[in-house]
């Protein structure tokens, strides 16, 4: 009977939680490709914010997981299939997905998400913000710099660096998180050619340009066995746009890699509620 009365307990709890979230489907064109998405908010709550989420590289569907604890926070979160992934049109980039002209492309759709929330009825008057893991280090900063409708950024293991820096070390590292993570001056030491950037991707993207044009906040989340982005490059380059007066912060987490919304989540939440 214990049991059974602990079962009923967990399934009403479920359901009052179920009912305090709404989820509305959401369509939107960017740059002539519809894409599709989800937007996640609070019904019984007051909603305090609300960001999109850029995904990072490969074939990406939308993570109603993140946007339900978004939500279940007080903060509104629009998440997207990515191009040619789930019910989105238009087709992925394989094999040059670093490449300026795709991650310019892939900013234009989180401005075109963010658009959707800053018309939303229910979104009105309150911080919007551009939130990503990895990949979006270098989008989210280009579509902040291009729409005057972010007021914030929030990244995790956002590589603060160019796209050659940060594949000089994945390389190194053979894009494997460990215990002991090497710096990027040795990465850079250890190779036997010098290293060319190819001329077909276009622009060696880097994220600082964007960065010291911007006078919104931004956090970076970083765990200190990351072996996908120079973690400290990026510390190093944040430091210097500090310096010059952007309002940047970052925490590094000992112990955990690159994947690690999972860990640090409540300090990303306290830091967007502790914004005015």
């Amino acid at each position: 009977m214990k049991k059974i009365l602990t079962s009923i307990l967990f399934c009403l709890l479920g359901n009052v939680v179920a009912a305090e979230i709404k989820m509305e489907d959401i369509v939107f064109t960017s740059q002539g490709v519809n894409l599709y998405g989800t937007l996640v908010y609070p019904e019984v709550t007051k909603i305090t914010a609300a960001v999109i989420f850029v995904h990072g590289s490969g074939k990406q569907k939308r993570n109603l997981y993140l946007a339900e604890r978004f939500a279940k926070e007080g903060i509104a979160a629009l998440v997207y299939d990515k191009r040619e992934v789930g019910k989105s049109e238009g087709k992925y980039e394989w094999e040059q997905s670093v490449s300026e002209n795709n991650l310019k492309l892939l900013a234009e759709d989180a401005i075109s998400a963010l658009n959707v929330i800053a018309a939303h009825f229910k979104l009105k008057n309150i911080p919007l913000g551009l939130t990503g893991i990895s990949q979006a280090g270098w989008t989210v900063p280009i579509a902040a710099e291009k729409s005057a409708k972010a007021d914030f950024m929030l990244l995790w293991s956002g590589a603060v660096c160019k796209v050659s820096e940060e594949d000089i070390f994945s390389k190194y590292t053979a894009d494997s998180d460990s215990k002991k993570v090497p710096t990027y001056l040795e990465a850079l030491q250890s190779r036997k050619q010098k290293y060319i950037w190819p001329d077909f991707l276009g622009e060696d993207i880097d994220p600082s340009v964007s960065l010291s044009k911007l006078e919104i906040p931004g956090l970076w989340i970083f765990g200190s066995q990351d072996g996908s982005v120079p973690v400290d490059l990026s510390i190093a380059r944040l430091q210097i746009l500090k310096d010059a007066g952007g309002k940047y912060e970052y925490v590094v987490y000992p112990g955990i890699g690159h994947n690690n919304m999972q860990e640090t989540f409540d300090t990303a939440i306290d830091w967007i509620k502790r914004l005015k």
